[in-house]
């Protein structure tokens, strides 16, 4: 008979927060941030409130005291005894609730959560500016507990409070009393938890997390990793998260990663410190090496983990360096990206960044070449949508590729080959534009597309501006100051008894203009608009010219406007096809 992994406890809400209060439970790096929406942690406290069953906790005995992180922003005065396997987000409602507590959300803000109480009606809300006037809610809950005031006298504040907008009798004065008391009491609520064996290893908790909670986020390799870190690389667990948190807003002062391209997060930065140092993009195989795995005996060993980690600290200060950090942003921005708006993978620009980062470090590419390869390799790999599908698989393949590099030149042939061998005149005749008869308004197609605008200084359709000017994210507008336009409006399209989004909506049929326009143009088929937007662009210097190089540049057909709508379809991707090799071409 196989011996159970866990005991069965049973607690009271009070010593729960207390443990968390002093550290002694806390929170494993193998779960997640706080992501509950307020209205969850209402109907909790709803739920406790009726006195129904909120479900079982999961805990896990530690004996590593570096393997956790404290829930809430206090320093703990205890290592953790318990860690919290499932349950986490309802322990860090109570306590941050019932404490008055800043928690740290998924967004690394610090805040509070606000829950209302109308003693009245027995009615749970989340706090608002209607409700903090209403005299008959208690604004803050968390103020029952924390507020210095004992449960008798809280009540008899509350009913002055009450008096001075209306009358109260005194069965409604019981009722009120009762309910408040009721609520104060919610920190004797019962829990049973379930207690792991401390000498379960990461994976067997892993499991036993999904077995017996269906609904919640299935752990993967990256997790395990940043749990490895906590344990034996504190410092790098740290350095990752700060990193993440100073790239989502721009800094008051001073140099930062924040940027127009990508917001990462731990795991996202992780992925690239492993590529780097150990050539690897399966997490998997990363996890054992950094364990300390042999992977060929099969063996553990304490000095090839330390040996391990000590190569991902390298690399992981190679790549949050802030310097090739924006460096590479300027090759994707040489690549014709503007910013993550027109990006469709960011497993495509973090890869991209594993591969800029072994040919400046390791390969010692001078920066030119580099800048050029890198921009050409991203415009393939965004383009062909390279790291869609499988993407571990397909940058494990790429960076096996390279162990047989030994100099910059084997590094920029390999790359070149790679390219060369997925853009070919077959790609760009015929799959290309196969792939541009889509409807699709974030496909990778589109924003090479609008990418080798830019790269071509394309002018925005019968305007001054240029398609680079509007892409800029540092310009915001309360509408977008560039929007797709209808070439062919829909509602001319279903005259015609064209009614297929596929076919309305195809990407062909799209392009920039500046929104003025695209609200006087309205539903007008294109044989009646574009002679005045013509005449316009006509009339001055060099007009002629001008609009031959709008139509060019916009992929569009002679005399487009009269054309019968399929034809100018199966005409347009061709030739949007034709401008989106262009635009590569321009980056070498």
């Amino acid at each position: 008979m196989t011996t159970a992994v866990f005991n069965k406890v049973d607690y009271v809400l009070e010593h729960l927060l207390n443990g968390i209060e002093l550290g002694t439970i806390s929170l494993p790096d193998i779960q997640r941030p706080f992501v509950w929406k307020p209205a969850k942690v209402r109907d909790l406290f709803d739920s406790m409130y009726q006195g129904f069953p909120v479900g079982y906790l999961l805990f896990w005995k530690n004996d590593t005291a570096e393997a956790a992180k404290a829930i809430g922003v206090d320093i703990k005065q205890k290592p953790p005894e318990l860690l919290i396997v499932d349950g986490q987000q309802r322990l860090t409602s109570l306590f941050a609730v019932m404490g008055g507590k800043p928690i740290v959300w998924e967004d690394y803000s610090e805040r509070r959560i606000q829950i209302a109480f109308n003693p009245v009606h027995e009615v749970f809300e989340v706090a608002d500016a209607a409700i903090r006037n209403d005299a008959e809610y208690i604004a803050d809950i968390s103020q029952l507990w924390i507020g210095g005031l004992g449960e008798f006298q809280f009540v008899r504040h509350y009913l002055e409070e009450l008096r001075k907008h209306h009358d109260i009798d005194q069965h409604e004065e019981t009722g009120i009393a009762d309910a408040i008391s009721h609520l104060h009491a919610l920190k004797k609520y019962p829990f049973t938890a379930l207690e792991l064996d401390a000498s379960l290893d990461e994976e067997k908790v892993a499991e036993v997390f999904v077995r017996v909670n269906s609904q919640g986020v299935t752990l993967n390799q990256a997790d395990f990793i940043l749990t490895l870190m906590s344990v034996f690389w504190e410092k790098g667990r740290v350095q990752l998260e700060d990193f993440c948190r100073a790239a989502r807003v721009p800094a008051a002062s001073g140099p930062s990663p924040f940027n127009y391209f990508i917001t990462p997060s731990p795991d996202q930065l992780l992925r690239v410190g492993v590529g780097v140092a150990f050539k690897r993009g399966r997490l998997k195989n990363a996890y054992n090496v950094l364990r300390g795995k042999d992977m060929e005996s099969g063996e553990f060993s304490a000095e090839r983990r330390v040996e391990q980690f000590e190569l991902l600290a390298q690399a992981q200060d190679v790549a949050v360096d802030l310097t090739n950090w924006h460096e590479f942003m300027k090759c994707l921005m040489a690549a014709g990206y503007a910013s993550g708006a027109v990006i469709s993978s960011e497993n495509a620009l973090l890869y991209t960044y594993v591969l800029y980062l072994l040919g400046r470090q390791e390969y010692g590419v001078d920066h030119a070449n580099l800048r050029t390869a890198i921009g050409r390799w991203f415009f393939m790999s965004a383009l062909t949508g390279r790291y869609t599908n499988s993407p571990e698989t397909r940058i494990e393949e790429d960076l096996a590729r390279l162990r047989g590099a030994s100099s910059a030149s084997d590094f920029l042939a390999a790359l070149d080959g790679q390219v060369s061998g997925a853009l070919t005149n077959d790609y760009w005749d015929i799959q290309l534009p196969n792939e541009l008869a889509t409807s699709a308004s974030r496909g990778p197609s589109l924003f090479a597309f609008y990418a080798a605008q830019r790269l071509l200084d394309a002018p925005v359709l019968y305007s001054n501006l240029h398609v680079a000017e509007l892409l800029d994210p540092a310009i915001k507008a309360k509408k977008s100051a560039l929007e797709r336009h209808h070439l062919f409006p829909r509602a001319y399209l279903k005259s015609q008894e064209i009614r297929s989004i596929r076919e309305t909506n195809q990407i062909a049929n799209f392009t920039l203009v500046e929104w003025t326009d695209n609200i006087d143009i309205l539903d007008e088929p294109p044989s009646s608009y574009v002679p005045d937007y013509e005449r316009k662009v006509l009339g001055k210097p060099d007009g002629e010219k001008q609009l031959r190089r709008m139509y060019d540049l916009h992929a569009l057909p002679p005399g487009w406007a009269e054309m019968e709508y399929l034809a100018f379809l199966e005409a347009r991707r061709s030739l949007m096809a034709a401008v989106i090799r262009r635009g590569y071409e321009r980056i070498a």
